[in-house]
């Protein structure tokens, strides 16, 4: 069975570019993104982990780890790490999982066969503190990923995790925010003393209350 949002995210010790790994262990108390790649040495992934190592203190700053995988081993892995740390101008620090035996691509439901019997999709998880699945995105071999999407996906969740509030089409960090339907009108301003606007009765519109 594939996995959906709000499933236990499967733990897995496996061996990456930096050594063996617990999964949960090396996610501790933070966010996690674990997203895969269809094989190394290719061009869309080398431009996308070279974009996610320049990201790193974004990533940091929300207390997020990143781990990425391919079903090609850990050797390979390093070598084209050197590749993607010359031709990105980065320095890829986060580990890749080198999943030979595809377990972990089948547990996270990576493979999918109309597209390969054995590499995998590009496929994205978001992780909670809590190890449960909070976002799945899967892209095809030919589109690379839009990190300000990811990040931007990730302020949302950690907001909306910790207060009543949902974000918009197009949100971003800052903006105005939805106020749930499960908080009565009434309540809103002991709730949200920043003030509201109640465009229809389960439309209302607040500041950001963390800013």
């Amino acid at each position: 069975m594939s996995l959906r949002i709000g499933d236990d995210a499967p733990n897995f010790k496996a061996n990456t570019s930096l050594g063996e790994i617990d999964f949960y262990e090396y996610l501790g108390d933070s966010w996690g993104v674990l997203f895969s790649h269809p094989a190394d040495y290719t061009p869309v992934c080398t431009t996308e982990l070279g974009k996610t190592a320049s990201l790193k203190d974004e990533f940091e700053k929300r207390s997020v780890k990143v781990i990425a995988l391919s079903t090609d081993n850990v050797e390979s892995h390093k070598g084209w790490i050197n590749d993607i740390n010359e031709t990105q101008g980065v320095e890829v620090t986060f580990p890749i999982i080198g999943d030979e035996s595809r377990e972990i691509s089948l547990a996270y439901d990576m493979i999918h066969p109309n597209a390969s019997l054995v590499a995998t999709v590009r496929s994205l998880f978001i992780i909670g503190p809590d190890k449960k699945i909070k976002l799945i995105i899967s892209y095809p071999a030919s589109t690379g990923r839009n990190f300000q999407e990811i990040l931007r996906v990730i302020d949302s969740l950690q907001l909306t995790a910790y207060h009543s509030v949902a974000t918009p089409a197009d949100w971003k960090d800052g903006e105005q925010v939805v106020v749930l339907p499960s908080i009565k009108t009434e309540d809103i301003p002991a709730k949200f003393p920043k003030g509201f606007v109640e465009v229809k009765p389960y439309l209302r519109l607040t500041p950001q209350p963390n800013k």
